[in-house]
């Protein structure tokens, strides 16, 4: 499928300066200060030792995927493929990784978050037969002290 060469690989964290120039450089990724911190990554990936993935050509990381598990379910996380690196499989090839090491730790079902306005990603996923959920809303609560004490207080 792929004219380039390329490998993929677990990340480790020596990959996470290379790994968060390249998500600089991701039109439509949403970039959070204490999650894709060195800190947050690295118990990230300590969580989920061997699932999370980066490729690399000529010495370069291309590619990458942040995969996590909870025991159920997996999770994909900052899929992305460098722009010139596009339609050789990389994504496929990256995301077959981490399905493969999410079966060997056991767990059945995977998904992925990818805003509506990333055109690129969502085509890429639903011609990979991936299904898009309308059943279900996806909520989001950043837990610091304020909105804690806020949401104990409601209602």
């Amino acid at each position: 499928m792929s004219d380039i060469n390329y490998s993929v690989r677990p990340m480790v964290m020596e990959d996470y300066d290379k790994v968060h120039d390249l998500w600089m450089t991701i039109d439509g990724f949403g970039i959070r200060s204490i999650d894709d911190s060195r800190e947050g990554v690295l118990k990230f990936i300590n969580r989920n030792p061997g699932l999370s993935v980066v490729a690399e050509s000529d010495g370069e990381i291309v590619g990458s995927i942040l995969c996590g598990q909870d025991g159920r379910r997996g999770c994909l996380y900052h899929v992305c493929v460098r722009k010139d690196m596009r339609r050789h499989g990389i994504g496929k090839a990256m995301a077959t990784a981490c399905m493969h090491a999410l079966r060997e730790d056991g767990i059945n079902k995977v998904s992925l978050i990818a805003f509506t306005n990333n055109a690129i990603g969502n085509q890429f996923w639903h011609g990979e037969g991936w299904t898009l959920r309308e059943d279900l809303n996806y909520y989001d609560f950043v837990l610091n002290e304020e909105n804690i004490t806020r949401f104990n207080s409601v209602g």
